[in-house]
């Protein structure tokens, strides 16, 4: 039986969760919640990560998704231009959390990036396809290698957590668990949409929707709460692109040595609420079929 489980803020861990309440009328009724402490949007009720990843592996790849779209492979390519800029990546090892089908990890292992790479990705299938394309790879979620032999034995310069912390039950143990994959120094990208706070790129009913399970997309990260949940795990940013007008928020942070404390940057819960308020009214301004 599939059971749910309230969760208080996942970077600044307040009780304080305010509905936002304009949303639930694209969620089938019920609201995304923003944190009155911080202000980080996110699911407040979810299932466990073995189950989100379940629905990612079994349901929403192959006839769902795919990133095998012009559109998916300009951003993969933007992504690996900017590592590559911040750290060169010819003889890196860089693993790939959430890798899917593995286009970015072919892009970043041929010329002229010439990476050593390896996916995790929960889907089967798609490791499948990762291994007939000569992409070493794991089956199964982070935690699961983690908990594996194999990771006893590996580790790696660069993490990519591409639109996939967003995805998962636990951003925190995510990003914990790729600062253990990472060596000393070694870096993390982050990237997810640019759409919180910033201005509307698209009508509010495309980015909200009752076509999946509300909690496969647990959180949606502004630019301060994407540096606060790097800073909590233990990674000092050191890139962020111009994601105002563009439509990715790309970071690039190193991991710090354990315990240094890296400051936390904040937004405010009613300018999130306002916020959303204001994307709700402009779609239906424009989009009267919302």
């Amino acid at each position: 039986m599939t059971t749910h489980k309230d969760y208080p803020c996942d970077i600044c861990g307040s009780e304080d969760a305010r509905p936002i309440e304009v949303t639930a009328q694209y969620l089938g009724g019920t609201p995304l919640h923003t944190c009155g402490n911080c202000g980080f949007v996110f699911v407040k009720s979810r299932r466990s990560a073995e189950d989100i990843a379940k629905d990612w592996s079994d349901d929403l790849f192959g006839d769902h998704y795919t990133a095998r779209i012009p559109y998916m492979k300009s951003r993969h390519f933007f992504l690996s231009e900017n590592l590559d800029i911040q750290v060169p990546l010819a003889g890196k090892k860089v693993c790939d959390i959430g890798a899917g089908e593995g286009q970015f990890l072919e892009i970043i292992r041929d010329a002229p990036y010439n990476a050593d790479v390896f996916g995790i990705e929960p889907s089967k299938t798609n490791c499948q396809i990762m291994s007939r394309n000569a992409i070493p790879n794991f089956a199964g979620t982070i935690e699961d290698y983690i908990a594996s032999e194999q990771f006893q034995n590996e580790s790696f310069d660069v993490v990519t957590v591409m639109w996939t912390l967003e995805n998962c039950e636990d951003p925190k143990r995510m990003l914990k668990a790729a600062y253990d994959l990472l060596k000393p120094g070694g870096h993390i990208l982050l990237s997810t949409s640019s759409r919180i706070l910033v201005p509307f790129k698209k009508p509010l009913h495309y980015y909200l929707g009752t076509s999946v399970a509300l909690d496969t997309h647990c959180f949606r990260f502004s630019a301060n709460a994407q540096h606060s949940i790097l800073a909590k795990c233990g990674f000092q940013t050191i890139f962020e692109n111009r994601f105002i007008d563009h439509d990715t928020l790309c970071s690039i942070a190193r991991k710090e040595p354990e315990g240094r404390e890296i400051p936390l940057k904040r937004d405010n819960a009613d300018d999130v609420i306002n916020f959303f308020e204001r994307w709700h009214q402009d779609t239906q301004q424009f989009y009267k079929d919302a």
